[in-house]
């Protein structure tokens, strides 16, 4: 398995489970392939050095509304949901449309490391190592037909097995999508794995969407079905509120939420009193993906 890093990103900066980040693995993984990563490119100058969090923090602290409203609803609940057997069905324009057993998927696809930031639309977040696969991989494997320009993707819904789905506070399944040239981006992956194992169900088990310059909810977890459409998609928080939440979300610090500033954000684990930092556009990945929105307008196509 390669290790790939992103930007400037150090173990120190890791949201991570001590007893897996060891000085050792880290600096191989950095040593093999450089601190750029595949991508190219730096993503932006850390102010300062982040406070790793441990396991229990990551994986209590996050929303799934499926399994409720509060940040520790998801870990108190997603035990209750099966992931395998696990589907996703590719389907639209693609020529190899199907249902694609996770395990199948697995077997086509070259996992990496990926230690990412997260940034959620709330204004706090956190650093992740992934492990995963480009989306554009799996892509590739359905066959893209010429006319598809967005991906849709939709998560699981299961009322017997996912307690939130109770609540009419979003209209239910879960949807999302990029824009074709987003989804096939180099940093655009589906998540299989964190902190070196298995993705705990809470986080979005067995398959997520991870797009790290975009706000959070962006990155669709529990992934059931993939679809190459022509038309843009609907978007689930874009659905329940089109004047807060954009179909973009790209993160930008100049761009605020009417309930949250977005210049500045609370890093999980500094502590209670610990500092705002600022925001970086594109959450530090503009080196990267800056191109793909040139002579757009970023504010009012957030």
């Amino acid at each position: 398995m390669a290790y790939r890093w992103k930007g400037d990103l150090r173990e120190s900066d890791v949201t991570a489970e001590a007893a897996w980040l060891n000085r050792r693995q880290l600096m191989a993984g950095a040593a093999g392939l450089g601190l750029a990563g595949a991508a190219g490119g730096r993503a932006w100058a850390a102010p300062e050095e982040l406070e790793p969090n441990t396991w229990e923090e990551i994986t209590t602290y996050n929303n799934f509304y499926e399994f409720g409203t509060g940040k520790d609803d998801p870990a108190d609940n997603a035990h209750m949901l099966t992931t395998s057997p696990w589907t996703v069905t590719i389907d639209g324009m693609v020529d190899r449309p199907g249902d694609y057993a996770f395990e199948d998927i697995m077997k086509k696809m070259t996992l990496e490391e990926r230690i990412y930031r997260l940034r959620c639309v709330e204004a706090w977040s956190m650093v992740v190592p992934w492990t995963g696969f480009e989306l554009a991989d799996l892509l590739d494997l359905a066959g893209v037909q010429g006319g598809a320009k967005y991906v849709a993707f939709e998560t699981a819904m299961r009322p017997d097995e996912m307690p939130g789905l109770s609540s009419p506070v979003l209209d239910w399944p879960y949807v999302e999508g990029l824009r074709l040239d987003e989804a096939v981006h180099p940093l655009t992956i589906m998540a299989t794995g964190i902190y070196g194992r298995d993705i705990p169900n809470q986080n979005g088990a067995p398959l997520r969407l991870v797009v790290p310059w975009k706000y959070g909810f962006k990155s669709i977890k529990s992934v059931v079905r993939i679809s190459l459409v022509e038309e843009q998609p609907p978007t689930s928080w874009n659905r329940y509120a089109p004047n807060e939440y954009g179909f973009y979300s790209n993160v930008n610090p100049q761009v605020d939420h009417p309930r949250w500033s977005q210049a500045t954000e609370r890093r999980i684990g500094g502590g209670l009193f610990a500092p705002r930092v600022p925001t970086p556009m594109f959450n530090g990945y503009g080196e990267e993906v800056a191109s793909l929105y040139a002579g757009m307008d970023l504010a009012e196509n957030f």
